[in-house]
């Protein structure tokens, strides 16, 4: 079968994503292994007239239009979905080696039941598996909430998720990289191995030519953050791949590190009559209770739309009802050694909701599968419900579409942008609902438009937002990602400086600027014109 065939209505999904940006290309590929993405590039560089665009996708859950494609080729990633072997250390941790075409979940599946299909693996890995089966339980972290994501997606965004609160951003967990240049030689990349020289990076592919990178100079802010290229005095070389948006190479293969599994893991749903004393009992709860694996927020409007989706659509029946007495909540998620230390846990966490002016009755506790499960299904049913929301507006005006936005703030700036928030939107006169990772300082507001009108003002004031919360040394992405949606907001939080040093390491790195053509910022850059 030819690798390279032609786009039809058939393949309509592969032109866009979550985000429902809708793109456009003329031809797609779905490689299986390393050697057919680099037999891809030969293909597409042999092709009369310009550099053939290309855009690289997974399993197009995201939310920036990262993997949409604007013209030109589309490679999708999704048979390249093996588990190619495991890796253990001296100290007892252990890692895994995937392509990027993994799905999260059965990657959780194969983890929590010890079980692979090792066809192909070398003896090491198989020794290492034996291993595995005889340790204590591992998981892998990163848990964004669309579980049907692809590693190699959540490596292109830096993704995180809940439990970045206690494990970090998918960054963290990278222990190695396999990467083609769009030239078709590959980079083996181990964490460790390369680093920079100040702000110099030097790179040597497998085929023996040595890149020099100029990393950009702009200093990256103290928060959680997805937002263009890392970049850091004596930075590592896997680390400006993480995160790239799928603008330097294609991953073909990742090293995870998996961590150890918790014995005990309890959820709690602590409920408040307002949003300043749900923000109060965050900023006491954090330094109160060191096993936090979680802190999640919801607020009035966001429980009010679970309220009428439990009472209007049978698929959520089995959602808890919420009184009308709670306004919004706090979820979090205490991970102990054991029982009794989870009790105490507990216990603070009562205390802390007293230091807010709440009652340390009104939550909910989850100590088994099954209430953890329903609890899991409570936070995921909102960004599902909203969407489904949206798509019922779309049907009176198809130009519409939710705005959520993925900012983050440091610690003692979350009052501040939840300020600026509520006013600015109460201003604008926008219907929103708010959810998100309130324990790194990082909620998504996310705009509900009724029209056209409604979307556009939504759109301004989000790059309002932009500049604001750069001002304050946040980020205008912690985890999704810039992709397409979001490359405008990297001049305010990086300047035009900034921009123009990622566009110079890309085209180092991808001359031709082939790759994710129109993420991260405009293609004039790549020509040395201005964004």
């Amino acid at each position: 079968m030819a690798l390279i065939r032609p786009v039809d209505e058939t393949l309509a999904g592969f032109l866009r994503d979550e985000s429902r940006t809708q793109g456009r290309a003329e031809t797609i590929s779905q490689p299986a292994d390393e050697a057919e993405v680099r037999q891809v590039f030969r293909e597409l560089a042999s092709a009369p007239g310009a550099p053939v665009p290309v855009t690289v996708q997974g399993a197009r859950t995201g939310l920036a239009a990262g993997c949409v494609p604007d013209g030109g080729h589309v490679m999708s990633l999704q048979r390249m979905n093996r588990v190619l072997g495991v890796s253990g250390d001296a100290e007892g941790g252990f890692s895994v080696r995937v392509q990027p075409g993994v799905v999260l979940q059965d990657l959780r599946n194969a983890l929590a039941k010890r079980a692979f299909d090792t066809a192909g693996w070398d003896d090491a890995s198989l020794a290492a598996l034996r291993r595995l089966r005889g340790a204590d339980p591992v998981f892998f972290p990163c848990d964004p909430t669309e579980t049907s994501a692809t590693v190699g997606g959540m490596v292109a965004c830096n993704a995180s998720g809940a439990r970045s609160y206690r494990y970090g951003a998918m960054r963290r967990h990278v222990r190695g990289l396999r990467v083609v240049l769009p030239s078709g030689e590959t980079l083996a990349l181990s964490r460790g191995a390369a680093v920079a020289d100040g702000r110099r990076l030097t790179l040597a592919t497998e085929q023996g030519t040595v890149i020099e990178v100029p990393l950009p100079t702009y200093a990256m802010p103290d928060v959680k953050n997805a937002s263009g290229y890392f970049a850091a005095d004596g930075m590592d070389a896997v680390d400006l791949f993480v995160g790239s948006d799928g603008t330097l190479g294609v991953v073909t293969e990742v090293e995870l590190a998996l961590a150890p599994t918790p014995p005990v893991v309890w959820g709690v749903n602590c409920f408040f009559d307002g949003e300043d004393r749900a923000v109060g009992f965050v900023e006491a709860v954090r330094g109160a209770v060191p096993g936090l694996g979680a802190v999640e927020y919801f607020d009035p409007a966001a429980l009010d739309i679970l309220r009428s989706q439990r009472h209007c659509d049978p698929a959520f029946s089995s959602l808890p009802e919420v009184p009308p007495a709670y306004a919004c909540c706090v979820f979090v998620e205490l991970q102990e050694p054991g029982r009794p230390e989870a009790l105490e846990a507990l216990a603070a966490v009562g205390r802390a909701m007293g230091e807010a002016g709440a009652d340390p009755a009104a939550t909910w506790v989850g100590t088994t599968d099954v209430d953890r499960e329903r609890q899991r299904f409570f936070r995921h049913a909102v960004p599902e419900s909203v969407n489904m929301l949206i798509d019922e507006r779309r049907r009176t005006d198809p130009a519409i579409t939710k705005l959520g936005s993925d900012m983050a703030v440091p610690d003692g700036r979350l009052r501040d942008v939840v300020a600026l928030y509520r006013r600015t939107l109460a201003e604008e006169g926008l219907e929103s609902a708010t959810w998100g990772h309130i324990g790194d300082n990082h909620l998504h507001v996310n705009v509900l438009p009724r029209n056209a009108g409604e979307h556009a003002r939504g759109k301004a004031l989000f790059r309002r937002w932009a500049e604001e919360v750069s001002a304050m040394g946040g980020t205008v992405s912690a985890e999704h990602g810039v992709g397409k949606i979001k490359r405008d907001f990297l001049v305010p939080m990086y300047g035009l400086e900034g921009v123009a040093e990622m566009a110079a390491v890309k085209r180092v790195l991808d001359p031709g600027g082939v790759l994710g053509r129109g993420n991260l910022f405009d293609a004039s850059l790549l020509e040395g014109g201005e964004a």
